[in-house]
C-alpha cells in the first residue's frame, strides 16, 4: 500500500487573484496558483505520490455557490498546475469535496458531516479509494483544521504559512494555535513541504 499525499484546496494551493486569501471562492476565473504550489505539486507527482485534493466548500451550504461551481474551480487548479508544472492531466488522483455546514441556508447540506474538517472522513474516504497506507501518508494544509483531520486520519502532518495574511479569515491564527500548532512539520509554502515529505521519506 503506498503513501499518498492529501491537500486542502483555499491558501494551500490557490489565492483569489489580487493576493486575497480565497474566502467562498466561487469563480473558476478568480483562482491564482500560490507561490509554491506549482512546484510543491510537481515535486511530489515526480516523486511518485498519488495526490488527493480535501476540501472543504461550506459555501454550497451557505448557497454562495453549487457544487458544479465547485467542480469548475477544481477543474481550474488542475489546468493551471499542469501548464505552468508541465505536468498530464489529472493532477489529482482523488477529489473530495465537503459541501455541509451547520449554519447553512441549503437544507440539503446545513448539517454537520463526518467530511467536514477538522473530521477525517474525506480522507478516509479518498485513502480506501487509493489504497494508501495512512500511517506513511501526508496531510498538507493553510489550517489547524487541516491539521487535525489529518491526525485524526493517521496521517503526519504539515501546516504551511505563518497565518499573517489570513488572519481575519481564520479563527485559529486569530487565536494562535497557527503559532502553536499539533503539525509535525511547518512549511513556508507546499514547495518547502514537497522538500520535507522527500527528506522524511528518504529516512526511511
Amino acid at each position: 500500500m503506498p503513501p499518498a499525499i492529501f491537500l486542502d484546496r483555499d491558501d494551500t494551493l490557490i489565492r483569489r487573484k489580487g493576493g486575497l486569501p480565497t474566502g467562498d471562492l466561487g469563480d473558476p476565473d478568480l483562482v491564482e496558483l500560490l507561490p509554491g504550489a506549482a512546484e510543491g505539486v510537481a515535486t511530489l507527482k515526480y516523486a511518485g505520490f498519488p495526490l488527493a485534493m480535501v476540501t472543504n466548500q461550506g459555501g454550497v451550504a451557505r448557497g454562495k455557490y453549487t457544487l458544479d461551481t465547485v467542480a469548475a474551480v477544481n477543474a481550474r487548479v488542475e489546468q493551471l498546475l499542469a501548464d505552468i508544472a508541465r505536468l498530464p492531466l489529472p493532477i489529482f488522483s482523488a477529489i473530495r469535496v465537503c459541501p455541509y455546514h451547520p449554519q447553512g441556508v441549503v437544507p440539503e447540506y446545513t448539517r454537520e458531516h463526518p467530511w467536514r474538517k477538522p473530521q477525517p472522513g474525506m480522507i478516509l474516504d479518498a485513502a480506501r479509494e487509493l489504497h494508501a497506507d495512512l500511517a506513511r501518508s501526508w496531510m498538507i494544509g493553510d489550517a489547524e483544521r487541516d491539521v487535525e483531520a489529518g491526525i485524526a486520519a493517521g496521517c503526519r502532518t504539515i501546516l504551511v504559512g505563518d497565518g499573517s495574511a489570513f488572519a481575519t479569515y481564520h479563527a485559529e491564527f486569530q487565536a494562535g494555535a497557527a503559532r502553536n500548532t499539533k503539525a509535525s512539520f511547518r512549511a513556508a509554502n507546499l514547495a518547502e513541504a514537497a522538500a520535507i515529505v522527500l527528506r522524511e521519506r528518504a529516512k526511511g
